[in-house]
């Protein structure tokens, strides 16, 4: 089950709520107040590691492989 973050827009209390994903788009009690907060926009990183161990992150759309689309990625070298 997913974690959303929400944000109270009365007090500002920023909270995590683990919820069905179809229940993802229903505001959240707020803990502190009690007030129905929105969820908010979630940031978050990926990270990768190769055949030593190492770490590096993964960045967004940057795979090299401008192939791929419509779910076909025949050209992508990994």
């Amino acid at each position: 089950m997913p974690i959303y973050e929400y944000i109270c827009p009365d007090c500002k209390t920023k909270f995590e709520l683990m919820r069905p994903i179809s229940r993802c788009s229903e505001p959240a009690d707020c803990p502190n107040c009690n007030h129905r907060a929105p969820r908010a926009i979630s940031r978050f990183a990926c990270r990768t590691s190769d055949e030593s161990g190492a770490t590096a992150p993964i960045a967004g759309g940057s795979g090299g492989c401008a192939s791929c689309g419509g779910g076909s990625c025949s050209g992508c070298h990994n």
